[in-house]
């Protein structure tokens, strides 16, 4: 492919190999080098929208500034007068590659992983490590006493989420009262 139009930050550029460009800042450090959305990929024959054969690596350069924009504020006769000034800022990319291949393990995003197994207490719930604070509360009342306990012992050692660990002690404390 010769060009590819892609998406980066919300807007869309018109790109060939090799070629820089500005692009509203991206969370990546200098050298890192990621693939952005593909919208239109032509140059050879017929353009293809949206193929999800094609691949386009781009690597961050650097981050900058914009140039900076003066703004002036003037009202006649009131002796108002504001003056401001904004530098946008910006990521200068490079487009390393257009290919027709599909991603590598290398260039695909990095998926999070749960947290080791081995660290986690014995009798702990089924399934607890992809739980939110708001799943625990809801959960904590029908899980055993043993079970809330481990729960408990595990945030406190790994999780640390305040909401979780006041959830589980509320279950806790309603237990001993019944």
């Amino acid at each position: 492919m010769s060009y590819a139009i892609i998406s980066v930050g919300g807007k869309q550029y018109r790109v060939s190999a090799g070629e820089r460009l500005l692009v509203d800042r991206l969370a990546l450090e200098d050298g890192a080098t990621f693939t952005p959305t593909v919208l239109l990929a032509g140059g050879d024959g017929d353009a293809k929208i949206a193929p999800s054969d094609v691949v386009v690596t781009a690597k961050v350069v650097t981050q900058a500034k914009g140039p900076k924009i003066r703004i002036g504020k003037y009202k006649q006769r009131t002796g108002y007068k504001r003056h401001t000034g904004f530098r946008a800022s910006l990521t200068q990319i490079e487009i390393e590659s257009i290919g027709g291949g599909t991603r590598s393990a290398k260039q695909a995003p990095a998926k999070r992983e749960a947290p080791a197994e081995r660290d986690a207490p014995a009798g702990l719930p089924e399934g607890y490590a992809d739980l939110t604070v708001a799943d625990i509360k809801a959960a904590a009342s029908t899980w055993s006493p043993d079970e809330r306990t481990a729960a408990l012992e595990y945030e406190r050692e790994h999780g640390k989420r305040k909401g979780a660990i006041a959830a589980l002690e509320s279950a806790l404390a309603e237990e001993g009262q019944d």
